[in-house]
């Protein structure tokens, strides 16, 4: 119940409510790309400081093969599920997203664990984005798969290099990887300079960025709320079976607590930027309104309110 409390997390809700009651509160587009870019730069920061403090070690090392497996694993379960209630192009869309990560909620755990005594290596910035392109590959190959057998040839442009390409030029990805290299060169130095910027505004910033995500969660769930009973029951708790084999992987591995909880989160969250960005023409078969409805309207919303507070008591519960 606490975590509910946190202003962030509060004026999320805010903006939910504002959405419903269809109020013309709006945070204007170029403020919220904005907020965006800020707290993608500011995220970049703390992981390479972070890493520059830590490190790099074969703990790291493993951590990030866990969340690439898990990058793997969650789209090919998603598909094989997903396969028997919609359409198989529209599965691998759908399946590609949940496979994929949701950088909000990537840093608003972060700020989470971070609050609550918790703070996770640096590494798991490079984790998350190293997840965001196999679910892509994947989908892509499925896809092409699909057109083959039905006699129909997939264009240049879906070549896997290409995807690979436009998923790691992107600008929000460029941004956080070079945010991340900066502050891993600048180390303590760095971090003390940019203290005031990367520090000291980043809560508000996220609270003012997680009410403009409320108003987008308001919109998009009269969309997702058309799906189906069983994707609607997919998008609410896939994030919880995804959780749970993450927690059972990073236990094997014995992965510290923090770590634990943030390969948990970015197993289950989904992607609503960067992989519906470049499925509109990967799968342009494939409905946009049910990849990209179910991610922002249902489970974006699930993974902020419920997923992050539910998956660190559990990872508490179980790593001690």
């Amino acid at each position: 119940m606490q975590s509910l409390l946190d202003p962030a997390i509060l004026f999320f809700v805010f903006g939910v409510l504002a959405g419903a009651v269809r109020s013309n509160l709006e945070i204007p587009p170029a403020i919220a790309k904005f907020l965006s870019l800020y707290l993608l730069m500011a995220l970049g920061l703390k992981g390479g400081f972070a890493l520059a403090q830590a490190g790099f070690n074969p703990e790291i090392l493993l951590g990030i093969g866990a969340a690439m497996a898990m990058a793997v694993i969650v789209p090919l379960m998603g598909y094989a599920f997903l396969r028997r209630h919609v359409s198989r192009l529209d599965a691998a869309a759908v399946a590609a997203c949940y496979g994929s990560v949701s950088a909000v909620t990537f840093v608003t755990a972060t700020q989470f664990l971070t609050s609550a005594g918790l703070a996770p290596g640096g590494h798991m910035t490079v984790a998350m984005v190293l997840m965001e392109s196999p679910a892509i590959i994947v989908a892509v190959l499925l896809a092409n798969a699909i057109r083959k057998e039905r006699g129909v040839d997939g264009s240049p442009d879906l070549r896997i290099g290409h995807i690979l390409h436009e998923s790691f030029t992107d600008g929000a990805q460029m941004l956080l990887l070079g945010s991340m290299v900066i502050g891993y060169l600048s180390g303590e130095t760095g971090k003390a300079v940019m203290q005031p910027f990367s520090g000291d505004l980043f809560k508000g910033m996220l609270a003012f960025f997680l009410l403009d995500m409320g108003l987008m969660v308001a919109r998009n769930f009269r969309e997702a709320r058309k799906a189906s009973p069983v994707l609607l029951a997919y998008a609410g708790l896939a994030p919880l079976v995804h959780a749970s084999i993450a927690l059972g992987l990073a236990t094997v591995l014995g992965m510290p607590v923090g770590d634990a909880v943030l390969l948990m989160v970015l197993s289950a969250s989904a992607s609503y930027i960067v992989v519906p960005a470049v499925l509109r023409y990967a799968i342009p078969e494939a409905n946009p309104a049910l990849y990209f409805g179910l991610s922002l309207g249902v489970t974006f919303p699930f993974n902020i309110l419920i997923g992050i507070p539910l998956y660190t008591q559990v990872a508490r519960a179980v790593l001690g």
